[in-house]
């Protein structure tokens, strides 16, 4: 590194960030400060971010120490606009040397296709690095998309999560220019528990190392990946995990040094649908089911604790003990739910509003039923197992289990229909009338299932842009694009031959 450029090094240590927008508050810090070094012309190699669930971090590489001179050119006043008839300077002119910062005579005149005008020419030094960086990082920080920032002491100072310390190094000179009230130093702190003492940073590309050993993978990436052999390499013995892509973003969210840990409960549980104990232990637990090779769920977990526990069977034991009461609740929402049939629980839906100028979810239902059988007569669906299916594919909603996990809405409503002996093509409806659910999203399989699938988004579309309620550039709060492109996906990718505009037709007359 020669003298012209150094490393930077930004670290800001807080209290425990939000595991689910860690990933979000680093991209951010890091393109609002490759924005600020870009409007000020400062060239670097490389920048990364790092973030932990108590840091947020910046390392550019092979920053510019000054900026480049800039060549300013400035046209002013026509020559005919510089005198006035009694060859006296005029106000346009003089303001123009003023705002120039030198005398008008000092200025002279250049050829343009306006004319012959004052032309004002300097080069201005650029000024340093270690004078420009806090303005960035400050502007940086106020711009980071936080929906509530805390604030705290007795200041005005608000940022995501109160700071404690702030670190700043341009090579090995701090920049001790106050960021978030707090005046930068080298000194950080590694693991709260395993390497709780400050720790000098000396050079910034030194950064990632010295809190590797004091027990901090500050690289998100990294850390991820981690967490993700270490589940495997506990599930291989017996199965593969189930590895959610999101849960496993907010554990890595969660966790500065993760450690996998292999837990067990009662088998009694299984006899709940394994997408329900799925459910309840990633959400409530942040926990990794395993499914044996044929797919079905085994009596096992996998937790990632944020600590090497020196006793270990103590903190599985503490952890198999939590998710026992937490599939206990599990089990007593689904017994509950099939003492009842899906028909008394599709009556309770003329309780629930759908939207205020659009009735209840029962309307919305029997609406549904109606569009469902002129799509069935069009693709060649059984009429019955459609109009049954459209008539409880809602019904789930009114179940303990959906009311606690709302992401098991279709799915549930399969399994309760299985329960109460309907035909297996009425259950697979209602578990694919809200397919596709996102952008990749698999189809439904029967034709009953996309006749249903089909006939609720279409109902949707024409009840919400009905009472003029289309999405906006940024908000689609009912997801009337999903709605959209689900159809067309259907269609299109189904093979199957519609005629939507008499569809949407009939969808409007449902509505009276």
């Amino acid at each position: 590194m020669n003298k012209e450029s150094q490393d930077f090094l930004l670290e800001i240590g807080t209290e425990e960030l939000p595991s689910k927008m860690l990933t979000i508050l680093g991209q951010s810090l890091s393109d609002g400060i490759e924005k600020g070094l870009s409007e000020a012309e400062l060239n670097y190699v490389s920048i990364t971010w790092y973030a932990t669930p108590r840091r947020l971090a910046i390392l550019i590489t092979a920053l510019s120490s000054v900026q480049p001179d800039r060549h300013i050119v400035r046209l002013g006043p026509n020559k005919q606009a510089v005198f006035n008839q009694n060859n006296e300077p005029t106000p346009a002119a003089l303001g123009f040397a003023k705002s120039c910062g030198v005398e008008l005579s000092a200025i002279p005149f250049k050829e343009t296709e306006q004319g012959e005008r004052l032309c004002f020419e300097q080069t201005q030094p650029g000024e340093q690095t270690r004078a420009l960086i806090t303005p960035i990082v400050t502007e940086a920080l106020r711009k980071l998309p936080i929906p509530k920032p805390m604030r705290w002491g007795a200041g005005n100072i608000h940022f995501v999560r109160p700071a404690h310390w702030v670190v700043m190094l341009f090579g090995s000179e701090i920049i001790e220019k106050p960021i978030l009230g707090l005046i930068p130093t080298q000194k950080t702190y590694g693991h709260r528990f395993h390497h709780p003492d400050a720790i000098v940073i000396n050079q910034p590309s030194a950064y990632k190392e010295q809190l590797l050993k004091a027990n901090v993978m500050v690289d998100f990436n990294d850390r991820r990946e981690a967490i993700s052999q270490q589940i495997q390499s506990c599930a291989k013995d017996y199965g593969a995990p189930v590895i959610d892509e999101a849960l496993l973003d907010e554990v890595t969210g969660l966790v500065e040094w993760p450690v996998a840990l292999l837990g067990k409960f009662d088998p009694k549980f299984l006899v709940v649908p394994q997408e329900a104990l799925i459910s309840s232990m990633q959400v409530h637990q942040k926990c990794f089911a395993v499914r044996d090779e044929k797919g079905q769920l085994l009596s096992m977990f996998i937790t990632i604790s944020n600590i090497d526990s020196s006793d270990k069977q103590t903190v599985i034991v503490g952890n198999e003990r939590v998710i026992r009461a937490r599939l206990s609740d599990a089990e007593f929402f689904y017994q509950a739910d099939i003492k009842h049939s899906l028909s008394a629980f599709a009556e309770n839906l003329k309780s629930v509003v759908f939207q205020s100028k659009l009735g209840s979810v029962f309307e919305k239902s029997q609406r549904n039923s109606q569009l469902a059988v002129l799509i069935s007569e069009q693709i060649n669906a059984n009429l019955e197992y459609t109009k049954l299916a459209a008539s409880l594919a809602k019904a789930d909603l009114m179940t303990q289990m959906v009311g606690e996990f709302p992401e098991l809405q279709g799915i549930m409503g399969y399994y309760y229909a299985l329960c109460a002996t309907q035909p297996q093509t009425v259950a697979l409806a209602i578990r694919e009338h809200y397919l596709p659910r996102f952008a990749g999203d698999t189809l439904p399989e029967t034709l009953e299932g996309c006749a249903l699938s089909m006939a609720d988004k279409l109902d949707t579309l024409v009840g919400l842009f009905g009472i003029n309620q289309p999405p906006t550039g940024d908000k689609d709060p009912y997801g009337l694009r999903r709605a959209a492109l689900g159809v067309l996906r259907i269609t299109i990718e189904k093979g199957l031959f519609l005629d939507l505009h008499s569809l949407l037709q009939q969808a409007i007359n449902h509505y009276h």
